[in-house]
């Protein structure tokens, strides 16, 4: 399989899988998500609806494809004894993508998961999954990667499975390097006059902050004080700094995108900020709700990321056909 390739975005969201494969040149050929909202937004930004439950495509509406991608919701198995086979994992969404591997078998699949995966129930999920991956003829490497290491200014950590098929010959494959871009929260803020940020502005008597704050900035998130008992959402951060990760349903103060002390208040990020920390364009259009936009973009994937992870698998791709050439 060389050169461009067909591609399905299951559980897709708002496209971040597909913004950063169209990006690259590939082509998709179906999407799926059972979300009204996000199919909106697809749509809008697209040009076509995803189909809805993923459990009700039918064989003849699977068209044929090199690549499938998706990001799955993490789920526990049912496992009876060693006896680890296809039917392991009904009633998971793993176990729609790997249906719809074994009716048309691309060539590579490319998942992603919360690093939390990795120890979900005990870590017998990530057995599981690998096990079911490979008995289904792939060849499976996982690496988890943060947005941080891309020139992204958010620190969001995501399990990434690539997946060849075995009879590829894939003898080697390296996950991305981090580029090591200098970058801050800063860079993509919006400018404080802006009349969008009136209602995102905090305005309490319980904020206390770091006598010296920093100056210098760092590739990670840069805590500088708290709000009220200084809880998970209720901690404020430096624009010097990176971004926490964005959530789809943080709660407390700061609920799903953190808080920020930016010149000498503090307030939470705007969608249009929180498109920019995902690494989709400004054109990108955004749903017409705040609360939508936050969790819909808290739920997806960083564009930069992917794209760096599909170079390399274009490389794998390519050195593998010569090999064979």
């Amino acid at each position: 399989m060389g050169g461009k390739f067909r591609f399905i975005d299951l559980f897709c969201g708002i496209g971040g899988f597909r913004q950063a494969l169209e990006g690259r040149g590939h082509q998709c050929v179906l999407s799926s998500d059972w979300d009204r909202d996000a199919q909106v937004v697809y749509q809008q930004n697209y040009g076509d609806a995803p189909f809805g439950d993923i459990s009700e495509l039918s064989e003849p509406q699977i068209p044929e494809h090199d690549f499938l991608c998706g990001g799955f919701p993490c789920q526990p198995f049912s496992i009876s004894g060693n006896q680890l086979g296809f039917m392991d994992a009904r009633g998971t969404l793993l176990h729609q993508i790997l249906r719809v591997a074994q009716i048309r078998q691309p060539n590579v699949l490319l998942l992603e998961n919360v690093r939390n995966y990795l120890s979900h129930d005990g870590g017998r999920t990530m057995k599981a999954t690998l096990d079911l991956l490979s008995r289904a003829g792939y060849q499976v490497y996982h690496q988890t990667l943060n947005s941080s290491d891309f020139g992204i200014p958010q620190s969001r950590e995501r399990l990434f499975f690539v997946c060849f098929q075995k009879n590829l010959n894939i003898g080697k494959f390296s996950f991305p390097e981090p580029s090591h871009l200098q970058v801050a929260l800063e860079d993509i803020l919006l400018p404080e006059c802006d009349p969008r940020l009136h209602d995102l502005w905090l305005s309490r008597d319980d904020v206390c902050l770091k006598e010296c704050l920093p100056v210098i900035r760092q590739n990670k998130p840069v805590r500088v004080g708290t709000v009220g008992k200084g809880g998970q959402g209720e901690r404020v951060y430096s624009p010097k700094g990176h971004a926490i990760t964005l959530s789809a349903f943080g709660g407390g103060i700061g609920a799903k995108t953190g808080m920020y002390l930016i010149g000498e208040r503090i307030r939470r990020l705007h969608p249009i900020e929180c498109r920019r920390l995902m690494g989709f364009p400004e054109t990108f259009i955004l749903h017409e709700k705040a609360n939508v936009s936050y969790k819909q973009f808290g739920n997806s994937v960083v564009v930069p990321v992917v794209s760096a992870i599909l170079e390399q698998i274009e490389k794998a791709l390519e050195q593998s056909r010569l090999k064979v050439a």
